[in-house]
């Protein structure tokens, strides 16, 4: 029984240097989260504009395009 209690001390004694540095770590990663979150949210927000810009640039060619008159439709 003493056996058991000296093992979960050593155990609770050797995780916390673990658990400490997971703690350091993560804080570390923090701001390079961040950052990454920001250009993935740059880079969305650019293709959303491309795409905006595409759909508009195609409806004016579309609607720009001459039309076929009356005459040339019954004509043909």
């Amino acid at each position: 029984m003493a056996d058991n209690i000296s093992n979960a001390n050593r155990l609770a004694r050797d995780q916390r240097p673990t658990a400490a540095l997971t703690a350091i770590g993560m804080n570390a990663l923090k701001p390079i989260m961040h950052f990454q979150v920001s250009m993935l949210r740059m880079w969305a927000n650019s293709i959303e504009r491309f795409a905006g810009n595409y759909e508009k640039g195609l409806a004016e060619t579309t609607t720009t395009g001459e039309q076929p008159s009356d005459k040339e439709k019954h004509a043909a």
